[in-house]
């Protein structure tokens, strides 16, 4: 099973690829992503937020049409996105994709960000996906990447503290046990040669971000 989560930042066309997932997917609005996706005629199986911007009417008919409605408090301790996240997470789902959550408010987009590193210990893969990027984070070890015709560019950050034998197979510009500094910037807009490369490291944690111009 794969989850979608429908945030409540600038609209995606991405919402196309939750049309075309089927019905062995799982889709969840948060706050004004239910509404996105009421415009779409995509029913979500479950919405979470205060929901205070809307009409007592349209509150009524999300009742109706959605099986699961989570409504909370404008002021909480955890943002809408993080109570939705851990709703998906406890369904044990294959992959998580997060929608329209980039592209508007940056502290907003950075907590989206920060999401993926405290749900990591999961072990489930969260995705972060617009139209000109997807946004993971991994930990120690060695990982495959897959080359992508929709997104040419990969660049590597650190997260927390630096990352230590950083090795990068198959890109354009490789790397043989490279300390990297945390705020380094030396692994920005790489490409891959191969089909399939690799990157490995033994302690650290990387941001990897997938774009396009």
């Amino acid at each position: 099973m794969i989850i979608h989560l429908i945030g409540a930042g600038p609209k995606s066309n991405t919402l196309q690829m939750i049309r075309k997932s089927g019905s062995e997917s799982t889709i969840i609005g948060v706050d004004n992503g239910a509404a996105y996706l009421m415009e779409e005629d995509i029913h979500p199986d479950a919405v979470f937020g205060d929901f205070d911007s809307l009409s007592k009417a349209d509150l009524a008919e999300l009742k109706r049409k959605v099986p699961n409605v989570f409504i909370f408090p404008p002021e909480k301790d955890y943002t809408d996105l993080e109570l939705a996240l851990e709703w998906a997470i406890s369904k044990q789902p294959e992959k998580i994709f997060i929608h329209c959550v980039t592209g508007k408010r940056l502290d907003h987009e950075y907590g989206s960000i920060s999401l993926l590193v405290k749900y990591r210990k999961h072990s489930i893969p969260i995705y972060i996906i617009d139209e000109h990027n997807e946004i993971y984070v991994i930990g120690e070890g060695t990982h495959q990447i897959k080359k992508q015709d929709q997104f040419k560019y990969i660049s590597f950050f650190s997260l927390g503290t630096d990352i230590e034998n950083l090795t990068l197979k198959g890109f354009k510009y490789p790397l043989t046990n490279h300390h990297l500094e945390l705020g380094s910037s030396l692994c920005v807009s790489n490409e891959l040669d191969d089909s399939v490369g690799s990157i490995s490291f033994s302690s650290g944690i990387a941001l990897v971000i997938r774009s396009k111009d």
